[in-house]
């Protein structure tokens, strides 16, 4: 039965491309849409992800997620010093500064100020220089990114290509001058903007005048120290809030799920993908039985019972859904290869696909039923009808 299953539903071509494409659109849909989704919140937390040196982040009450800055006082960093379970507390500043380029142009950067003494905190990947070399005078490090593209020197012939920003040039950051001595790879943020690496000392110039500038305190646990029970004692010593490392990027997360589109405008295109998958198999699909019911009667008036039609019918289901969705899984995670190195957010985890998976799966129980109602009613007597 599972062969004549297989003939009747790969015998006519035009239906059983149509289900297939049907299914495979659904599935690249659904999955492409979801990829660029989890893209987008990751890169919420990328710098959270690439400063991974620390146990917990101490900062403002008031702070919401990772860039919304409410500075400190420089005060607070030997407070936190003086608690118990702390094995070291390093200062970080994290702001955003106007770069002024060679064509009088100016770029958006983030600056992230490093300890002085022990550069805690740095790039994740060095490409070229070292990350002592921040200690030479007005030194900065950029990111690849942001080298390459938004920092990158101006064409030396008019409708040129742009010149990448490299080890030894000059950058002016807030009227001062700035040195490039190194090339990092960082994690894209959600901004895409360029992102500086210096000292801390010198960020603070670098930084518009305020009167507070520390925008977190980085703290190491003593070893046998539980995090959560620190956090805790940071919060009722000093006022400050205290998370972890894992909870502030859920915290970030959570800001953007709340506060922004991105949520609705990414599910109403899954829903979309999902409707129109659903719309075109299951019409096709019932289609496809209308056009084999002489079959499925004389089936029946062999004797089949409506369990054996049953199996028949999820098969055929099942596999124009198993062969939809490779294809629409195969064509999103190609998609996601190809723009590898582009500003395009995209991260496929395989809970993605089991996700999409369910879905395909929900489409073909719903082809199925169309199909079942139709078949299970269907009397035996329909193949000696003229």
């Amino acid at each position: 039965m599972n062969r004549i299953a297989l003939k009747m539903l790969m015998g006519d071509r035009a239906k059983y491309f149509g289900i297939v494409i049907g299914i495979t659109f659904a599935s690249f849909l659904i999955t492409q849409q979801l990829a660029i989704f989890v893209g987008l919140m990751g890169r919420t937390i990328g710098f959270l992800s690439d400063t991974g040196q620390g146990d917990v982040w101490v900062m403002d009450s008031k702070v919401q997620f990772i860039d919304d800055i409410k500075p400190l006082q420089d005060t607070e960093l030997y407070r936190v010093r003086g608690i118990t379970g702390v094995q070291w507390a390093l200062p970080i500043y994290k702001g955003l500064s106007k770069a002024r380029l060679d064509n009088g142009n100016f770029q958006t950067c983030n600056i992230v100020g490093l300890d002085d003494a022990t550069l805690m905190g740095g790039p994740p990947e060095m490409l070229e220089g070292k990350l002592e070399d921040l200690r030479k005078a007005d030194g900065i490090i950029v990111d690849e990114n942001g080298a390459i593209g938004k920092l990158a020197k101006g064409p030396k012939e008019p409708g040129g290509q742009p010149v990448p920003l490299k080890v030894g040039d000059t950058i002016e950051l807030n009227d001062h001058r700035a040195i490039v001595v190194g090339i990092c790879r960082v994690s894209r943020t959600f901004q895409s903007q360029p992102f500086i690496y210096t000292t801390y000392s010198r960020a603070t110039t670098f930084a518009p005048k305020e009167r507070k500038l520390l925008s977190f305190i980085l703290v190491k646990a003593k070893d046998g120290q539980p995090i959560v029970e620190l956090c805790a004692r940071i919060r009722s010593e000093t006022g400050l809030e205290a998370k972890t490392t894992q909870s502030f990027k859920e915290t970030t997360v959570s800001y953007f799920m709340k506060y922004t589109g991105i949520p609705i405008n990414f599910g109403i295109a899954v829903v979309l993908g999902f409707l129109v998958g659903t719309a075109i198999a299951g019409q096709t699909f019932y289609n496809f039985t209308l056009d084999n019911l002489k079959y499925f009667g004389a089936l029946k008036a062999m004797g089949a019972s409506n369990f054996t039609l049953l199996r028949m019918i999820l098969l055929q289901s099942l596999t124009v859904g198993a062969i939809g969705y490779g294809l629409g899984v195969g064509m999103a995670a190609f998609v996601g290869f190809a723009a590898r190195n582009t500003e395009l957010a995209f991260l496929l985890p395989w809970q993605l696909l089991v996700i999409t998976a369910a879905a395909v799966l929900l489409i073909c129980a719903l082809t199925s039923m169309l199909s079942l109602y139709k078949v299970f009613r269907l009397e035996p007597a329909i193949v000696f009808k003229s």
